[in-house]
C-alpha cells in the first residue's frame, strides 16, 4: 500500500497543479471520487489484471463507465494510467489528491463517529473547536457507529481523539491488568 502512495504522489500533485492553475478543485475532486470508485468496483478490479485485456481496451472500458461525469482531461488522464498500468491506485491519487487540496484551502475533513446522532448545535461547536485547535477550517462528516457503546471519535488528518466508551474500558482493563 506504501508503494502505491509512493506511486501516486506525482500523478495527484499533477492533478492539482492543474486544478490550481484552473482554479478548479472541486470538478477534480468529483471526478477522482468517480474514478477511485470504477477502480475499485470488484468487475472492475478483476478486469485490471486480466491479462487477456490490453490497456487501450481497459482504458476505453474505464472511460466509458465513467461516461460524462469526467470531461477530456479526465479521459487523457485515465488514458496515462491505463498505459502505464496504473488504474488501480486512482483511490490513492484520489485520497492525495484531496490532501493537497485541503493544504491549499486551509481546511480539513474531520470525521465524527459516535454511537448515537450528534445534534447540529454538538456539531457546530465541535467544528468550531476543532478549528480552534487545528487553525483550520474543518468540514465534520458525521456517522454512526453501532460498535462504540458510547461516546465519539474524532479524525482530522493525523489527528485522533477517542472519547468512547469502549477505549476508556480498555484503558481501565490495561490499568486495572498492569
Amino acid at each position: 500500500m506504501s508503494e502505491n502512495n509512493n506511486i501516486a504522489r506525482p500523478y495527484a500533485q499533477a492533478i492539482f497543479e492543474i486544478a490550481e492553475s484552473s482554479g478548479n478543485f472541486s470538478a477534480w475532486s468529483e471526478a477522482l471520487g468517480v474514478m477511485a470508485m470504477v477502480a475499485v468496483n470488484q468487475d472492475m478490479a478483476s478486469l485490471l489484471i486480466n491479462p487477456r485485456v490490453s490497456r487501450k481496451d481497459i482504458g476505453g472500458v474505464f472511460i466509458e463507465v465513467c461516461g460524462d461525469q469526467i470531461d477530456d482531461l479526465g479521459q487523457n488522464l485515465l488514458r496515462l494510467l491505463s498505459q502505464n498500468r496504473r488504474l488501480h491506485i486512482l483511490p490513492e491519487i484520489a485520497q492525495r489528491y484531496e490532501l493537497l487540496r485541503a493544504e491549499a484551502e486551509r481546511s480539513v475533513r474531520a470525521e465524527l463517529e459516535s454511537a448515537l446522532p450528534v445534534s447540529e448545535e454538538e456539531q457546530q461547536q465541535i467544528a468550531k473547536a476543532l478549528k480552534a485547535r487545528l487553525g483550520r477550517d474543518v468540514d465534520l462528516v458525521c456517522k454512526i457507529n453501532e460498535k462504540l457503546i458510547g461516546g465519539a471519535v474524532i479524525r482530522a488528518g493525523d489527528l485522533v481523539i477517542d472519547g468512547s466508551v469502549r477505549a476508556r474500558l480498555e484503558n481501565l482493563a490495561t490499568a486495572v491488568g498492569a
